[in-house]
């Protein structure tokens, strides 16, 4: 956890007690906490949605390849059978 021990963060936490006061302080770690946790949500909303693009994305490429091998088509840069038949003949 960054290379904090308890020493260090007993340390921080008597210093929060001494600047902050012992009111402020569970205030103040309430709302870093909440904070954290809404950062978490979104980041865990963005993975998500960059899953769910790029799994669309493929989905459809996959979709329209077979949709080419369907009609006889190749998908874009390569060559059918035939092509390739011709070309080694």
């Amino acid at each position: 956890m960054f290379g904090i021990g308890m020493p260090e963060l007993i340390v921080i936490l008597v210093i929060a007690i001494v600047v902050i006061g012992p009111d402020k302080l569970p205030e103040i770690a309430r709302a870093l906490g909440r904070g954290y946790a809404e950062f978490q949500k979104t980041l865990r909303n963005v993975k998500d949605s960059i899953n769910t693009a790029e799994a669309d994305f493929y989905r459809k490429e996959d979709t329209e390849d077979g949709i080419e091998d369907i009609k006889g088509k190749t998908p874009k840069g390569q060559k059918s059978e035939e092509d390739e038949g011709r070309d080694g003949k």
